[in-house]
């Protein structure tokens, strides 16, 4: 059975949700054909150091991620760096460590519970180099070519449909600025039908890895690689690096979008 986009990313939602007001796992128990879903990890066991988390807000540390592309995306002092997708914000957080006082690091979330606890998180870490949107990760609310790296951990699977997700990220990015994501990828082929309950657990979302390199691609990123790939079973995580190649087009000033918060 397929469902449309609006009642799979409700459902998503509603998923988040829940967590973000219970702080259970990050998946909902997978179904047995599913039993090789490997986004309920913690954190230590998919890329973290333990020493990085030392100091953040136990409830931005959720297990919500199936890498850490903070780690391998060489974020450097004053860079402007949005996460997709930021959860109860634990990537913004390192990546503002990194970005420093110079940079700035927007969570992009469209879960009101979610950016609501991320937000409670930075006020206890102190950090003002950071901030949350609500928003969808397929319509961001960014300005076009402000940005220099976009994240996502474990969150684009979950979209209906990922290629405006990409679309947006070139968007949002400079000329030469890069996207590095963690996400749930497989090795074989998606399932016949879909399940809204599985969608939401990482699992019936996961394109491909080949598919998901082609869309990204398709957007019209560049020299898109694997840095890492964590799990052994047909649907493992993959953390993907590509660029937005120096010399992109831009559109003309009055074609550019406004940014939808009146930043």
């Amino acid at each position: 059975m397929t469902f449309p986009d609006d009642t799979i990313r409700i459902a998503v939602r509603d998923h988040y949700a829940e967590i973000a007001r219970t702080e259970t796992g990050c998946c909902a128990p997978a179904p047995p054909s599913h039993s090789d879903a490997s986004c309920c990890t913690e954190p230590e066991q998919i890329g973290y150091d333990p020493a990085d988390l030392a100091g953040l807000p136990d409830e931005a540390i959720m297990g919500l991620g199936c890498g850490n592309p903070v780690a391998l995306a060489g974020i450097t002092e004053g860079e402007i760096v949005v996460d997709l997708g930021s959860g109860g914000g634990i990537d913004v957080f390192l990546a503002a460590r990194k970005a420093g006082a110079g940079g700035r690091v927007i969570g992009v979330d469209m879960t009101p519970e979610m950016v609501e606890r991320a937000e409670r998180n930075a006020t206890r870490a102190g950090l003002e180099n950071v901030e949350f949107r609500l928003g969808l990760i397929e319509d961001l609310p960014i300005e076009d070519g402000t940005v220099d790296v976009i994240l996502s951990n474990c969150v684009i699977n979950l979209a209906p449909d990922k290629a405006p997700v990409f679309s947006e990220a070139f968007r949002v990015l400079r000329p030469g600025g890069r996207i590095v994501v963690s996400d749930i990828v497989r090795s074989g082929p998606a399932p016949a039908g879909i399940d809204p309950r599985s969608w939401s657990s990482c699992v019936d979302g996961a394109l491909a890895l080949d598919d998901y390199l082609e869309v990204i691609a398709a957007a019209g990123f560049e020299a898109a690689e694997v840095l890492r790939r964590d799990g052994e079973g047909s649907i493992f995580s993959a953390t993907v690096r590509a660029f937005k190649g120096a010399a992109a087009a831009e559109p003309p000033p009055e074609e550019r979008r406004a940014c939808a918060c009146g930043c």
